[in-house]
């Protein structure tokens, strides 16, 4: 066989070779797709929790830093308790002029209640002394005169008693229910502990292990109640948000297994499951009144394909500190049992966690 056969059957064998692989990449690629869909565009995502107070004041101290790590009730910055200090004296001296009003109110209502009991028995002997005026003059033993005098009596005694009754039920009514169900202590309560909730809030403490960042507070600075001054991240809450292509998402159901690489973890695979499957995404390029929709004009044969979110948990927490939110992170779900597959995707990942060393 002569130099230059021996080359075009190298060649040939080479082509064939080439177009072999590629023909097996291309039937890979198209039974992954479906039974261990692959993404490469995931990102770390937890609990964003603004710092807003709940009073306003002067900010004395700030006890951390940006991107410091703090633990559950940690102080975080402590606003000048003061005024709120104060409150809390008035709404003491409130409750106390309560109870002594109440006591004032409770001494009347025993007052009432004496004057009422003087009044009848006043009644009851003013009605038996009457009646015998009145049949003494009836025998004509005493005079007309006498008799109006009775009547009068018995009229002013009754009048004593309705009057000593309506004392009693102003003083009554008044005073309101006794202890601490009164009214007036009542209030004098909600305000004293209205004032107590808001001098604890001078201090601002951590909710939850975790980091704070985007301070932008100082002492001296002016704190308004429901304006964010920093911003904290949970230590405690971590998950993946994968955007899978929307021909991937056929197979895959909550509950899946899936492996995870992280890119602020290299070399480390993560296991864990689907939790959630996004059902919609906003695709339509919005206008505002008076103007018109821009559309885009995508050229090509293959359009670019959609993307929905897939939400991922940890099976286990990914080692101690902080997940940077916002990281980057390569899914791999297993939606079926099959081993030929299900073996490649695990080479891949694996191979994947050791190249996340060179970017």
């Amino acid at each position: 066989m002569s130099e230059s056969t021996q080359e075009d059957t190298s060649i040939k064998k080479l082509t064939l070779a080439v177009l072999g692989l590629c023909a097996f990449m291309l039937v890979w690629y198209l039974i992954a797709d479906r039974y261990t869909p692959y993404t490469d565009q995931a990102r770390v995502t937890g609990n964003i929790i603004p710092i807003v107070p709940k009073v306003s004041g002067e900010v004395i101290s700030v006890d951390v830093g940006v991107n410091q790590v703090v633990q559950a009730g940690d102080v975080l910055l402590r606003i000048d308790p003061s005024d709120y200090q104060l409150a809390i004296d008035q709404a003491e001296a409130a409750l106390t002029q309560a109870g002594q009003d109440v006591g004032a109110g409770t001494e009347n209502l025993a007052v009432a209640k004496a004057d009422l009991s003087q009044a009848i028995t006043q009644q009851g002997y003013i009605l038996a002394e009457a009646k015998r005026v009145l049949a003494l003059e009836k025998q004509g033993i005493l005079s007309g005169s006498d008799g109006d005098k009775a009547r009068a009596e018995v009229k002013k005694a009754k009048a004593d008693v309705e009057s000593a009754q309506a004392k009693l039920e102003r003083a009554e009514q008044k005073l309101g229910d006794q202890g601490s169900n009164n009214p007036k202590i009542r209030k004098a309560i909600a305000a004293l502990e209205d004032a107590q909730l808001d001098l604890s809030r001078t201090t601002i403490t951590a909710p939850i292990h975790g980091g704070v960042t985007s301070v932008a507070i100082a002492p001296g600075d002016y704190a308004t109640a429901g304006k964010a001054l920093m911003t904290f991240v949970s230590a405690e809450d971590a998950w993946i948000e994968a955007y899978m292509r929307e021909n991937s998402l056929g197979n895959i159901k909550p509950g899946d297994p899936v492996e995870i690489v992280l890119d602020m973890r290299p070399g480390q695979v993560f296991d864990g499951k689907v939790v959630s499957i996004g059902y919609a995404v906003d695709w339509k390029n919005n206008a505002d009144a008076g103007s018109l929709q821009t559309v885009n004009s995508d050229t090509g044969w293959l359009r670019n394909a959609q993307r929905f979110p897939v939400i991922i948990s940890f099976d286990e927490r990914p080692g101690k500190g902080l997940l940077r939110g916002g990281g980057q992170a390569d899914v791999t779900i297993y939606t079926s049992g099959n081993p030929i597959t299900n073996f490649l995707a695990w080479v891949w990942m694996r191979l994947v966690s050791v190249f996340s060393y060179a970017y």
